[in-house]
């Protein structure tokens, strides 16, 4: 396959959805984007419906079906946005949204209501003035978040002036970009792209999105590694999600795998109830006990913090096990091994 599948005629083309389902997917396809790379298509299994990397990105009817906590906007966004393209939810760093194109549309997306093709053209440049005249009058702000969308789909040439521009703001001084595509289009993380990325004083940052050992594929590989080359720091953002990577073997596997390519494992989201995607949604307590699990079992560096986004826009907290609690007059500390044991409450 050679070609970026779009459509529900598509999938049925490449032998990734029956060719019943047409019908049926075309109405997930008029709400919500579908875009599956030559990269990902190659890592799908059709013949399993339970394969972890088909359930990320197929399009299925479940996503018609919106339950009662779902939200349109499930962390908030619109209510930081002091501006098109802005999201300013903590003091000293803030997210700037260049595009609201992606290499491919996943099916647990929290942005999923306004990400897509429609969004391609991102700011106008009268809005990215704006935008970038917000970071310049906030001196609290350290560290600008390119996000989307995928801002890494834009060309070298809009990325390398999109960084020149905010490289020329003093009092911002590290540069954070949120992407997928080293796993879902590695062949674009070319020279021209990484040069255009790394060619500031602005100390770089890249959280690369991946959920499954199996995207880490020898072309993500050398994408990852082009990046860390030209002094990128790696970072991981991995989304919990229900039949994708709700089993501690699975994902120690992930993050070992993580490890072994340079990327520190920093991010494990617990999903968020954006609208069409109860399926993939595991309980907090769920959520808990696996990264409990990881504890002891795995090294350190395999350790990622468990977060929830508060929905309603209450900001990012961390969300793992409590491993020590009051008990009487003292302490109890839970060993990773599931032992408990008595601290006095000075310890």
């Amino acid at each position: 396959m050679t070609k970026v599948l779009h459509t529900p005629a598509d999938l049925v083309s490449a032998g990734l959805a029956p060719a019943g389902a047409a019908a049926e997917l075309e109405a997930v396809a008029a709400r919500y984007a579908i875009a599956v790379t030559p990269a990902v298509a190659a890592l799908i299994n059709p013949a399993d419906p339970t394969d972890p990397i088909g359930l990320q990105y197929l399009p299925s009817p479940e996503e018609l079906e919106t339950t009662p906590d779902e939200q349109a906007d499930p962390i908030g966004d619109s209510i930081h946005s002091p501006l098109k393209g802005i999201v300013h939810r903590y003091p000293d760093r803030l997210l700037l949204t260049a595009t609201h194109a992606c290499a491919v549309y996943c099916r647990f997306c929290f942005r999923r209501e306004v990400v897509g093709p429609g969004g391609a053209g991102g700011l106008t440049a009268a809005e990215l003035d704006a935008a970038l005249a917000y970071i310049a009058g906030h001196p609290e702000v350290w560290e600008v978040i390119l996000t989307g969308g995928d801002p890494l789909v834009m060309s070298p040439r809009r990325i390398g002036d999109l960084v020149r521009r905010i490289a020329d703001i003093p009092h911002v001084k590290i540069l954070r970009v949120h992407t997928r595509l080293p796993v879902a289009e590695p062949e674009r993380v070319n020279e021209a792209l990484v040069n255009a990325l790394s060619g500031s004083r602005l100390r770089l940052a890249v959280g690369v999105h991946v959920n499954h050992a199996r995207e880490l594929t020898p072309a993500a590989d050398a994408a990852l590694a082009h990046l860390a080359g030209a002094g990128a720091l790696l970072l991981s953002q991995t989304v919990l999600l229900r039949g994708v990577n709700d089993r501690v073997e699975i994902l120690g596997e992930l993050m070992r795998a993580l490890v072994e390519r340079g990327v520190r494992p920093y991010y494990l989201h617990h999903p968020d109830p954006a609208p069409g995607t109860a399926r993939f949604r595991v309980s907090l307590a769920e959520g808990q006990a696996l990264v409990r699990g990881l504890r002891g079992r795995y090294s350190g560096l395999c350790q990622p913090t468990y977060v929830l986004d508060i929905p309603g826009g209450f900001g990012k907290v961390p969300a793992g096990p409590a491993w020590i609690e009051p008990s009487g007059t003292g302490l109890t500390a839970t060993d990773p091994w599931g032992g408990t044991h008595v601290l006095p409450d000075e310890a």
